[in-house]
C-alpha cells in the first residue's frame, strides 16, 4: 500500500539480538560491564561472515532502501517531529551502545522514518535505523516504549546477530550436504537424508533466532535504562503488541519467543536495569513512581 508522506515521517536505524543465557558470566568477548546486565560472549559462528562486508552490503541496501521512499514519497523528512523524535532519541541512546561493539564508534549511524502500515523497525549492520510508521501509529508508542524498540534493534548490530545468523546458515549447509553424500555412499536416498537434515537443520536455526531475539530484549534495556527511558515499558511493549497480534505461531515455530516468554524474562531483568535507570534519571529507586503507558486497558506496570 503506497502511502504519500505528509508531515509524519522519521530517520532512524535498527537490527536485533541476544543470547538465552543473559544471565550467564561474562566469557572473553563478552562487553567489560560490572553493572547492568550479563551476557556471555559473541558467537564464534559469526566469524564465519565477513562483519565488514555485511556493514558494506548493509549500507547499500538502506541507501536503496532510502532512495526507494525518497521516490513513493514514503520518507519522512528531516523536520518532521515525529523525525526528530526518533532521532533525540537515538541520540540519548547511542552513546551507551558503543560499549557493547567496539566497531560501533566508527559507524555511520542513520536514522529514518517509512510511511507503512507495517508494525515494524530495524537496526541494520553499521547503525542503518528504520522506523515504520505502523508501528508508532498502532501502538501509540510512548517515547520510553519507543527507546525499548530502537534498543532492542540496536542490540541486534551491536551483537551481530546477522553475521552470526549468516555464519550457522552456512554450517548447516555444509551439514546437510555431507549428511547426502553419507548417505548415498551407505546405499541410501541422499535426497530423503537431506530433506530430513534440513527439518532439523531449520528446527535449530528456528531456536537460535529465538535466542538472538532474547539477547536483544535483554541488551537493549540495559541501553534504554542508562539512557534515562523506563525499562518496564518493555512490558507495555508486548501487552501492546498482544492486543494487534490475537493469532501467532506456537513459539516452537516462531523465530521470536512468545510475547508472556519475552515479558518474564523482561521482569527477570528489572532488578539490574532499575538501578542504572533511577540513577540516569536521578531517582531513589525504591521510591519510583509505576510505569504507565497510554493504552487504559494495560495500565500501570511495576
Amino acid at each position: 500500500m503506497k502511502r504519500r508522506f505528509a508531515p509524519l515521517m522519521i530517520a532512524v536505524s535498527l537490527t536485533a539480538g541476544l543470547a538465552p543465557a543473559a544471565g550467564l558470566a561474562q566469557g572473553a568477548g563478552a562487553p567489560p560491564v560490572q553493572d547492568g546486565v550479563k551476557v556471555g560472549e559473541m558467537s564464534f559462528m559469526r566469524k564465519f561472515a565477513p562483519t565488514g562486508a555485511l556493514e558494506k552490503q548493509a549500507a547499500q541496501q538502506y541507501a536503496q532502501t532510502m532512495q526507494m521512499a525518497q521516490e513513493k514519497k514514503a520518507l519522512g523528512p528531516d523536520n518532521h517531529p515525529q523525525v526528530i523524535r526518533l532521532r533525540a532519541i537515538a541520540k540519548k541512546l547511542i552513546p551507551y551502545a558503543l560499549r557493547w561493539n567496539e566497531r560501533a564508534k566508527d559507524w555511520k549511524w542513520e536514522v529514518n522514518l517509512l510511511g507503512s502500515n507495517q508494525v515494524n523497525a530495524y537496526c541494520m549492520p553499521g547503525g542503518k535505523i528504520a522506523f515504520y510508521t505502523g508501528i508508532l501509529t498502532q501502538l501509540k508508542l510512548t517515547d520510553d516504549e519507543v527507546a525499548i524498540v530502537m534498543g532492542h534493534e540496536i542490540a541486534h548490530a551491536l551483537r551481530e546477530h546477522g553475521a552470526e545468523r549468516a555464519g550457522k546458515a552456512a554450517a548447516a549447509n555444509l551439514g546437510i550436504r555431507a549428511l547426502e553424500l553419507f548417505a548415498g555412499a551407505k546405499g541410501y536416498d541422499p535426497n530423503l537424508a537431506g530433506a530430513a537434515g534440513g527439518m532439523v537443520a531449520k528446527g535449530v536455526m528456528l531456536k537460535f533466532s529465538r535466542d538472538d531475539e532474547t539477547e536483544a530484549d535483554v541488551v537493549g534495556l540495559d541501553i534504554a535504562a542508562r539512557a534515562g527511558f523506563d525499562p518496564r515499558a518493555g512490558v507495555a511493549l508486548w501487552e501492546k503488541m498482544a492486543l494487534i497480534n490475537k493469532q501467532s505461531p506456537p513459539q516452537w515455530l516462531s523465530t521470536h519467543p512468545a510475547g508472556p516468554t519475552r515479558i518474564a524474562e523482561i521482569r527477570r531483568h528489572f532488578p539490574e536495569v532499575l538501578p542504572l535507570y533511577a540513577k540516569a534519571r536521578g531517582l531513589n529507586l525504591h521510591a519510583l513512581p509505576a510505569y504507565r503507558t497510554n493504552v487504559a486497558e494495560i495500565g500501570p506496570v511495576n
